[in-house]
């Protein structure tokens, strides 16, 4: 009776934690010498296409549609986060290799044509990767949507943000037309006609994204990009002060704290302030000391504070 235990649960035991043993004393070297991968071998190839698949996921398709959002909010932050050590411009994620972000949004929008909260962020995101997809993705959302006039206000942006303002222009108007859109949309229609480019006109379309968007990644990127307007704004008007100080003085000042009564004579737009903080120093709009270059007489950012999305 003994032996038929030992042959039928003692010695497959044994052997089971052997080869355990083994797996684990051989694992670190493994790992030690294996090749450094690119990044791309950490990105799996999606294995179905949405579209393909709805009517045949028995009702399941909005389920899919949003585990393949969420998946895809999680891939562009999981990336960023790897990344920590080195900058990341909002403007370019190219050097981020996102090549799934598009199959994933068209997967989520494949199974659930109708998910706005998707196209609204491939609107924002997919122009940093690759501009000519982002125009696809929207006007597929369009086609898909046709009596949505948000979706034209996203494709409208995608126009502005490549610099097409004829095409963003046509587009708010198009929106325009649809019954019960808002009236930014003609008020961006006509402001891409005239001042397409202007910082008046950025200031427009971040706010109006700020005030209707629910979906979180698109309430930090217009946020961000408000914020960096400010900074735009405040920087021209430091420059000035700074400028006409040493014009008067025959030198560069000193320390913000020099041209302190200048400062607090600047009238900048929307009747904002220049901010500083409990050690009354001049702040950014995102609390970071300004720094003085005393060589160029202009105002910088701290790089290592700052929390705008500029080119660090």
């Amino acid at each position: 009776m003994a032996r038929p235990v030992v042959k039928n649960t003692v010695l497959p035991a044994l052997i089971i934690i052997a080869g355990f043993s083994v797996i684990v004393a051989i694992s670190g070297p493994i790992d030690r010498t294996k090749p450094r991968l690119p990044e791309t071998f950490t990105d799996s190839d999606l294995s179905m296409h949405g579209a393909r698949i709805r009517g045949f996921a028995l009702g399941m398709e909005g389920l899919l549609a949003d585990w393949y959002w969420v998946r895809a909010l999680q891939y562009i932050g999981d990336k960023m986060l790897r990344r920590k050590g080195d900058n990341v411009d909002l403007e370019d994620l190219t050097p981020l290799n996102p090549r799934l972000l598009y199959p994933l949004l068209e997967n989520a929008t494949g199974l659930d044509p109708h998910f706005i909260g998707a196209y609204q962020y491939g609107a924002i995101v997919l122009p940093a990767i690759d501009k000519e997809k982002a125009i696809a993705f929207a006007k597929r959302g369009i086609e898909n949507n046709p009596g949505e006039w948000r979706l034209y206000q996203h494709l409208g942006y995608i126009y502005w943000k490549v610099g097409d303002f004829e095409k963003a222009a046509e587009t708010y108007q198009q929106g325009a037309a649809i019954a019960g859109s808002s009236s930014f949309m003609r008020l961006m229609a006509a402001s891409m006609k005239t001042e397409g480019g202007s910082r008046a006109t950025a200031r427009s379309i971040y706010r109006q994204m700020l005030a209707e968007s629910t979906e979180e990644p698109v309430r930090i990127t217009a946020e961000r990009r408000l914020k960096e307007l400010d900074w735009f704004e405040e920087r021209d008007a430091i420059n000035k002060v700074l400028e006409d100080f040493r014009s008067r003085n025959g030198r560069c000042a000193n320390s913000f704290g020099e041209v302190a009564g200048d400062l607090l004579r600047v009238a900048l737009p929307e009747g904002r302030q220049f901010r500083v903080d409990a050690a009354r120093r001049l702040v950014d709009p995102t609390e970071a000391p300004y720094l003085l270059d005393r060589d160029a007489c202009t105002v910088k950012l701290d790089l290592e504070n700052t929390k705008l999305p500029v080119e660090k």
